[in-house]
């Protein structure tokens, strides 16, 4: 197993209503699968102990924790309820983001894009800040972000692009900064995936069903015109989690089925 005694926190690991799966609880899945314990962590604890009973259901080792991640209080309390589970802190994937609320620059609400930039970036800012300590004592751990490849195309609204080009610049100077301590730092970014939080408000918002809002995310990827899922989004944290990844840091990663070679 790839992750066989390693512990991971999963931040977003609760599940968005809809017909699929979202990219936090199909990644604390694959780290599970693969040997990895796993504390998921979610505002809503309820959505977190789902996927924790779907990995104990497949024979897996997780607990849920009931996070807001943009309380820095909760955030280190969060990691010490970790480290006290588990021991150790291998590996720290932050999943949580959010683009409803944004406007064009000029309509932006300000204290909406606070709200925003709290969830995209600072929290990743505060769990960063609280689980490098112990990553540093262990001189190992594995950090993985997740950002969006808005962050390097063209869009209609500000901050969700400006909070998630944040992101990629973060993760890369954690990697510079905590190479010596051997902690890689690493970005995920996806594009138009076939996730409850995309294809849900969508609809919703447009007045459509989903099927409509599929087709027309779907037109607009290279690859065979079709989205990911989730789990493509897991398995790329998989790796970069994993061992096999021990070389890699500092990169970030599109997950996009060409999106961005079209774009760019």
């Amino acid at each position: 197993m790839r992750l066989q005694n390693k512990t991971a926190i999963v931040v977003g690991a609760g599940q968005t209503p809809g017909q699929t799966l979202g990219n936090g609880r199909a990644t604390a899945l694959r780290f599970a699968q693969e040997g990895a314990r796993v504390l998921c962590i979610d505002i809503d604890e309820e959505r977190a102990q789902d996927t924790v009973q779907q990995i104990k259901n497949e024979g897996g080792d997780a607990e849920a924790l009931g996070v807001d991640v943009t309380d820095e209080e909760a955030c280190q309390n969060a990691v010490e309820v970790a480290r006290n589970k588990f021991g150790r802190i291998d590996i720290l994937h932050n999943n949580v983001g959010r683009s409803e609320g944004d406007r064009k620059t000029t309509e932006m609400d300000a204290d909406m894009w606070d709200t925003l930039m709290a969830l995209n970036i600072k929290s990743m800012f505060l769990m960063c800040k609280h689980v490098l300590p112990v990553m540093q004592a262990q001189k190992s751990g594995a950090i993985i972000n997740v950002s969006s490849t808005s962050s390097m195309a063209a869009r209609q609204t500000v901050t969700y692009k400006t909070s998630k080009g944040a992101v990629n610049t973060f993760t890369q100077h954690l990697a510079f900064e905590n190479a010596r301590f051997g902690i890689r730092a690493n970005v995920i970014l996806p594009g138009l995936m076939d996730t409850p939080m995309a294809i849900e408000r969508r609809a919703r918002e447009q007045g459509v069903e989903r099927d409509v809002v599929r087709d027309s995310r779907n037109k607009l990827v290279p690859l065979q015109n079709q989205m990911g899922t989730a789990w493509d989004v897991a398995n790329a944290a998989l790796f970069l989690a994993s061992d096999e990844a021990r070389y890699i840091t500092g990169v970030m990663l599109p997950v996009d089925g060409g999106l961005l070679i079209k774009v760019g």
